[in-house]
């Protein structure tokens, strides 16, 4: 019971770093899955973009951004956080993208804040896998019974996994059934230069490789789940 307890705590954010490691580092909260600091890119014409950057213990980033009161990008990659923030010398978002230490603008690049992401690009027995050796899961689409338009589902987190198994195994799936957007088939499709970038750890217009290839593991297979995919796993697991 003590080992197991103790494994939990290590997976939790507030074990990730140490203290020395987030010594000094603007708006920092550490809660139960990640940590979050201030986070920013500047632009030479459009100045700084400030937003929050979560860095979860499976090497995962996501930056909220608070550029301007009326923004709701939100679950943005750095790169993309990069790119929406008008840089110039976009690109280089370990370098670009910023927290603020000690009154300091310092890069990402400079922090401790990416070892467990880079940790996720390492390969392990010939493939590229995640925090505790788990396959990643790139971003699905799902096409709407209704209005035939492809919708896009994020699979980073167990319940992100779950909203997309069970929509893909409701033939009659609408835009109206996405959980927490809002969506409705009214809104436009994505750009089909845009849906090439499906969340892959290794390369964001992989077609499909090791790091995002996943055949079954306990973030996409569910215990309470009578689909014959989920009772195979558990059977074999």
């Amino acid at each position: 019971m003590a080992a197991a307890k103790g494994a939990a705590d290590r997976d939790s954010g507030a074990a990730m770093f140490s203290e020395e490691e987030l010594s000094e580092i603007s708006g920092l909260k550490q809660c139960r899955d990640y940590i979050e600091v201030t986070c920013g890119c500047t632009s030479r014409r459009y100045g700084d973009a400030v937003g929050r950057l979560k860095v979860f213990p499976s090497g995962e980033l996501e930056i909220t951004c608070e550029c301007t009161p009326g923004c709701d990008e939100d679950k943005m990659s750095p790169a993309a956080f990069e790119k929406h923030s008008g840089r110039e010398t976009a690109r280089k978002w370990k370098s670009n993208v910023w927290v603020i230490v000690k009154g300091e603008k310092i890069s990402l690049s400079k922090t401790a804040l990416l070892k467990y992401h880079d940790q996720l690009l390492k390969p392990a027995n010939g493939s590229h896998k995640g925090h505790g050796g788990r396959a990643a899961h790139r971003d699905e689409f799902i096409r709407c019974a209704r209005c035939s338009k492809e919708r896009r589902f994020r699979l980073r987190t167990r319940e992100e996994c779950r909203i997309y198994h069970d929509a893909s195994a409701n033939l009659s799936w609408t835009c109206s059934d996405m959980p927490f957007h809002g969506l409705t088939c009214e809104e436009d499709e994505e750009r089909a230069s845009r849906k090439n970038y499906r969340g892959c750890a290794r390369s964001p217009r992989c077609k499909g490789c090791t790091a995002c290839v996943c055949f079954g593991c306990d973030l996409c297979r569910f215990p309470d789940c009578a689909c014959q995919t989920c009772v195979d796993f558990m059977s074999n697991a």
